[in-house]
């Protein structure tokens, strides 16, 4: 009986102890997204409009335009990209598409969602989705992983009738994206995650001054964004607190049975006498 006080004792010691870990292991969540987005949407990679992940982005063109966004992703997360176009009252059938690509500007394939749309005759929108893969902290340089860095959102029609070309289109989009915790943990990490720049950034700061003909200027980078909290280092993961605990239950498990089994091994008393 003392044995399984002494054990109960441990676990919530234990169990307390690591329960601040556990809370503070995981990427950081989206930023509220409470301010005003962007109203502006750019016609190629270079020119995306960065937007925050939780962040509302509205846009206005013509139909046959590519409409482009970049938003940061990092390790751990699973992101969800939202898109609706809002179609001229008088239209034929159109249909839209919404693709990923990441940092290398690899195309990055959907787990699911609504990727290309059809709006038949006379819609007033389409609603397009798309949910990513987790992001991983290192991969194989043959694989397609999606890693942490920048992102790009492009929108555009994929079919439409002469007659429709050039009309006027609104479009909105969102990203969301979910913690997958320590289960998609992989062992490695990048040194530096994917986003346009970054090598610009540790040669020169990016906050020295230069001078030019009319004066001095900061360097600009061609992308700003991170999450809230910074870029993740990769290697940490709540599963090395679980693997703690693991360890921690298994030498209390072995002391436990090692008690047993030397008290269950003495021999028996005799009374004198006998």
């Amino acid at each position: 009986m003392r044995l399984i006080r002494s054990v109960s004792a441990a676990l919530l010691v234990l169990g307390l102890a690591v329960a601040p870990a556990v809370a503070d292991s995981s990427p950081s969540a989206s930023p509220s997204g409470d301010g005003d987005g962007p109203t502006l949407a750019g016609t190629s990679f270079r020119t995306a409009t960065e937007i925050e992940q939780g962040q509302r982005a509205t846009a206005n063109g013509s139909a046959g335009d590519y409409l482009y966004w970049s938003f940061p992703a990092d390790v751990g997360q699973r992101a969800t990209v939202k898109a609706t176009v809002t179609l001229p009252e008088s239209h034929a059938a159109q249909t839209w598409r919404l693709d990923v690509y990441d940092g290398l500007r690899r195309h990055q394939a959907c787990q699911y969602g609504a990727q290309i749309r059809t709006a038949p005759a006379g819609s007033p929108s389409v609603e397009l989705a798309c949910v990513l893969r987790t992001v991983r902290a290192w991969a194989e340089p043959w694989a397609n992983d999606p890693l942490p860095g920048t992102y790009y959102l492009r929108l555009t029609v994929a079919n439409l009738p002469t007659g429709d070309l050039g009309s006027r289109i609104g479009a909105e989009v969102r990203v969301d994206s979910k913690d997958m915790g320590g289960a998609t943990a992989v062992d490695g990490r990048l040194s530096e995650p994917l986003v346009p720049g970054i090598a610009m950034e540790a040669a020169k700061k990016a906050a020295e001054e230069t001078e030019d003909g009319e004066g001095k200027r900061k360097n600009a980078l061609l992308s700003a964004i991170e999450p809230e909290d910074g870029w993740a280092t990769g290697w940490w993961s709540d599963r090395w607190v679980w693997t703690g605990i693991g360890a921690a239950l298994a030498a209390l498990a072995g002391i436990g049975g090692y008690v047993l089994t030397r008290g269950s091994g003495r021999p028996s008393r005799v009374p004198p006498g006998v």
